[in-house]
Protein backbone atom coordinates (compact mmCIF):
# COMPACT_ATOMS: atom_id res chain seq x y z
CA UNK A 1 0.00 0.00 0.00
CA UNK A 2 1.45 3.39 -0.99
CA UNK A 3 2.20 6.19 1.64
CA UNK A 4 0.83 10.04 0.48
CA UNK A 5 4.63 10.80 0.38
CA UNK A 6 5.30 7.66 -2.19
CA UNK A 7 2.05 8.62 -4.70
CA UNK A 8 3.54 10.37 -7.85
CA UNK A 9 2.37 14.56 -7.61
CA UNK A 10 -0.26 15.76 -10.40
CA UNK A 11 -0.63 19.24 -10.64
CA UNK A 12 -3.81 20.79 -11.84
CA UNK A 13 -4.65 24.24 -13.02
CA UNK A 14 -7.98 25.50 -12.89
CA UNK A 15 -10.06 28.49 -13.52
CA UNK A 16 -13.48 27.54 -10.82
CA UNK A 17 -15.56 29.00 -13.95
CA UNK A 18 -14.57 26.65 -16.72
CA UNK A 19 -17.15 23.77 -17.04
CA UNK A 20 -14.66 21.83 -18.89
CA UNK A 21 -11.44 22.04 -16.08
CA UNK A 22 -14.78 21.45 -13.64
CA UNK A 23 -15.24 18.04 -16.00
CA UNK A 24 -11.57 17.00 -15.92
CA UNK A 25 -11.00 17.87 -12.01
CA UNK A 26 -14.06 15.42 -11.39
CA UNK A 27 -12.13 12.60 -13.30
CA UNK A 28 -8.90 13.26 -11.97
CA UNK A 29 -9.97 13.03 -8.44
CA UNK A 30 -11.59 9.37 -9.47
CA UNK A 31 -7.97 8.44 -10.96
CA UNK A 32 -6.67 9.34 -7.59
CA UNK A 33 -8.49 6.52 -6.45
CA UNK A 34 -7.25 3.54 -8.46
CA UNK A 35 -3.73 4.66 -9.44
CA UNK A 36 -0.68 6.23 -6.85
CA UNK A 37 -1.44 9.74 -7.50
CA UNK A 38 -2.00 12.30 -5.79
CA UNK A 39 -3.23 15.89 -6.91
CA UNK A 40 -1.69 19.47 -6.13
CA UNK A 41 -3.98 22.04 -7.04
CA UNK A 42 -3.12 26.03 -8.52
CA UNK A 43 -5.09 28.29 -9.65
CA UNK A 44 -4.83 29.97 -13.22
CA UNK A 45 -7.33 32.63 -15.03
CA UNK A 46 -9.26 32.51 -17.82
CA UNK A 47 -9.54 36.55 -17.61
CA UNK A 48 -5.56 36.83 -17.85
CA UNK A 49 -5.20 34.29 -20.68
CA UNK A 50 -7.64 36.23 -22.81
CA UNK A 51 -6.30 39.74 -21.59
CA UNK A 52 -4.50 40.13 -25.12
CA UNK A 53 -7.14 38.84 -26.91
CA UNK A 54 -10.67 40.73 -25.75
CA UNK A 55 -11.23 42.48 -28.96
CA UNK A 56 -11.29 38.57 -31.00
CA UNK A 57 -13.62 37.36 -28.39
CA UNK A 58 -17.53 36.63 -29.11
CA UNK A 59 -19.39 40.09 -26.98
CA UNK A 60 -21.14 37.65 -24.81
CA UNK A 61 -17.63 35.66 -24.00
CA UNK A 62 -16.10 38.91 -23.73
CA UNK A 63 -18.61 40.35 -21.17
CA UNK A 64 -18.10 37.36 -19.12
CA UNK A 65 -13.92 38.23 -18.95
CA UNK A 66 -14.71 41.77 -18.12
CA UNK A 67 -17.91 41.12 -15.25
CA UNK A 68 -17.52 37.72 -13.75
CA UNK A 69 -13.95 35.93 -14.74
CA UNK A 70 -12.20 38.30 -12.34
CA UNK A 71 -13.95 37.95 -9.00
CA UNK A 72 -14.18 34.01 -7.97
CA UNK A 73 -10.16 33.49 -8.87
CA UNK A 74 -9.56 36.78 -6.77
CA UNK A 75 -11.41 35.17 -3.56
CA UNK A 76 -9.57 31.84 -4.34
CA UNK A 77 -5.80 33.12 -4.92
CA UNK A 78 -6.53 35.02 -1.46
CA UNK A 79 -8.00 31.64 0.52
CA UNK A 80 -4.57 30.20 -0.72
CA UNK A 81 -2.35 32.85 0.42
CA UNK A 82 -4.00 33.33 4.03
CA UNK A 83 -5.05 29.77 4.73
CA UNK A 84 -2.63 27.54 2.48
CA UNK A 85 -2.38 25.88 -0.77
CA UNK A 86 -4.49 22.73 1.16
CA UNK A 87 -8.11 24.62 1.26
CA UNK A 88 -7.64 24.77 -2.85
CA UNK A 89 -8.97 21.46 -3.02
CA UNK A 90 -12.18 21.37 -1.43
CA UNK A 91 -12.62 24.92 -2.27
CA UNK A 92 -12.83 24.13 -5.82
CA UNK A 93 -15.04 21.17 -5.16
CA UNK A 94 -17.45 23.31 -3.35
CA UNK A 95 -17.71 26.12 -5.81
CA UNK A 96 -17.88 23.62 -8.38
CA UNK A 97 -20.74 21.69 -7.05
CA UNK A 98 -22.39 25.00 -6.60
CA UNK A 99 -21.69 27.07 -10.13
CA UNK A 100 -21.45 24.35 -12.28
CA UNK A 101 -23.92 21.37 -10.70
CA UNK A 102 -26.70 23.55 -9.26
CA UNK A 103 -26.69 26.17 -11.80
CA UNK A 104 -25.79 29.36 -9.25
CA UNK A 105 -23.82 30.98 -11.45
CA UNK A 106 -20.14 32.82 -11.26
CA UNK A 107 -22.03 35.09 -8.81
CA UNK A 108 -20.83 36.44 -4.90
CA UNK A 109 -23.65 34.36 -3.62
CA UNK A 110 -21.97 31.13 -4.56
CA UNK A 111 -18.72 31.94 -3.87
CA UNK A 112 -20.27 32.85 0.26
CA UNK A 113 -21.68 29.93 0.27
CA UNK A 114 -18.66 27.79 -0.86
CA UNK A 115 -16.63 29.41 1.44
CA UNK A 116 -18.72 29.06 4.52
CA UNK A 117 -19.49 24.92 3.40
CA UNK A 118 -15.57 24.45 3.79
CA UNK A 119 -15.21 26.53 6.98
CA UNK A 120 -13.29 29.99 5.38
CA UNK A 121 -13.98 33.40 6.59
CA UNK A 122 -16.84 35.24 4.39
CA UNK A 123 -14.26 38.05 5.02
CA UNK A 124 -12.10 36.46 2.04
CA UNK A 125 -15.34 38.10 -0.29
CA UNK A 126 -13.59 41.08 0.18
CA UNK A 127 -10.98 40.40 -2.68
CA UNK A 128 -13.88 40.04 -5.30
CA UNK A 129 -12.78 43.88 -6.42
CA UNK A 130 -9.42 43.62 -5.07
CA UNK A 131 -6.04 43.11 -6.56
CA UNK A 132 -4.27 42.70 -3.24
CA UNK A 133 -3.43 39.47 -4.81
CA UNK A 134 -3.22 39.76 -8.00
CA UNK A 135 0.98 39.32 -8.57
CA UNK A 136 0.72 36.01 -7.01
CA UNK A 137 -2.55 35.05 -9.56
CA UNK A 138 -0.76 35.57 -12.63
CA UNK A 139 2.63 33.80 -11.18
CA UNK A 140 0.47 31.00 -10.38
CA UNK A 141 -1.03 31.22 -13.86
CA UNK A 142 2.18 32.05 -15.81
CA UNK A 143 3.73 28.74 -13.85
CA UNK A 144 0.86 26.52 -15.38
CA UNK A 145 0.49 28.43 -19.18
CA UNK A 146 4.68 28.14 -19.80
CA UNK A 147 4.09 24.23 -19.53
CA UNK A 148 1.71 24.29 -22.27
CA UNK A 149 1.66 27.38 -24.47
CA UNK A 150 -0.83 30.07 -24.72
CA UNK A 151 -3.22 28.46 -27.62
CA UNK A 152 -4.98 26.46 -25.34
CA UNK A 153 -6.84 27.11 -21.83
CA UNK A 154 -8.01 25.14 -18.66
CA UNK A 155 -7.60 22.98 -16.92
CA UNK A 156 -3.51 22.60 -16.95
CA UNK A 157 -2.10 19.12 -15.68
CA UNK A 158 1.58 18.08 -15.47
CA UNK A 159 2.96 14.94 -13.99
CA UNK A 160 6.88 13.73 -13.41
CA UNK A 161 7.75 11.66 -16.64
CA UNK A 162 9.97 8.29 -16.35
CA UNK A 163 12.89 10.24 -17.68
CA UNK A 164 12.79 12.74 -15.12
CA UNK A 165 11.49 15.64 -16.98
CA UNK A 166 7.78 17.01 -16.88
CA UNK A 167 4.93 15.67 -18.86
CA UNK A 168 2.41 18.71 -18.99
CA UNK A 169 -0.87 18.52 -21.32
CA UNK A 170 -4.39 20.60 -21.49
CA UNK A 171 -7.25 18.72 -21.31
CA UNK A 172 -8.46 15.85 -21.49
CA UNK A 173 -11.84 17.45 -22.61
CA UNK A 174 -13.91 14.72 -21.65
CA UNK A 175 -17.57 14.47 -20.68
CA UNK A 176 -19.53 12.76 -18.61
CA UNK A 177 -16.08 12.42 -15.91
CA UNK A 178 -15.15 9.04 -16.28
CA UNK A 179 -15.15 6.58 -13.17
CA UNK A 180 -13.39 3.71 -11.80
CA UNK A 181 -11.49 1.72 -14.21
CA UNK A 182 -12.53 3.82 -17.33
CA UNK A 183 -11.04 6.64 -15.57
CA UNK A 184 -7.69 4.88 -15.18
CA UNK A 185 -7.88 3.83 -18.77
CA UNK A 186 -8.06 7.34 -19.70
CA UNK A 187 -5.60 8.49 -17.28
CA UNK A 188 -2.79 6.03 -18.82
CA UNK A 189 -3.61 6.87 -22.40
CA UNK A 190 -3.22 10.44 -21.44
CA UNK A 191 0.33 9.73 -20.23
CA UNK A 192 0.98 7.35 -22.98
CA UNK A 193 0.32 10.18 -25.75
CA UNK A 194 1.56 12.71 -24.06
CA UNK A 195 4.82 11.15 -23.16
CA UNK A 196 5.87 10.42 -26.89
CA UNK A 197 8.77 13.76 -28.00
CA UNK A 198 7.02 15.50 -30.66
CA UNK A 199 3.13 14.77 -29.68
CA UNK A 200 1.14 17.86 -30.47
CA UNK A 201 -2.41 17.34 -30.51
CA UNK A 202 -5.34 15.16 -30.81
CA UNK A 203 -9.00 16.41 -31.21
CA UNK A 204 -12.34 15.34 -32.84
CA UNK A 205 -15.65 17.21 -33.11
CA UNK A 206 -17.22 18.08 -29.92
CA UNK A 207 -21.12 17.13 -29.79
CA UNK A 208 -22.86 17.92 -26.47
CA UNK A 209 -21.48 20.60 -23.64
CA UNK A 210 -20.92 19.14 -20.22
CA UNK A 211 -22.60 16.44 -18.41
CA UNK A 212 -22.72 16.80 -14.46
CA UNK A 213 -23.60 14.40 -12.31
Amino acid sequence: MSTVDEKTPVDFWFDPLCPWAWMTSRWVLEVEKVRDIKVRWHLMSLAVLNEPRLDELPEEYREMMRTQAWGPVRVVIAAQQEHGAEVLGDLYTALGTRIHNRGEGFTKEAVAGALDEVGLPASLLDHWDGTKYEDELRASHKEGIDLVGQDVGTPVIAVPGADGNQIAFFGPVVTPAPKGEEAAKLWDGTLLVASVPGFYEIKRTRTQGPIFD
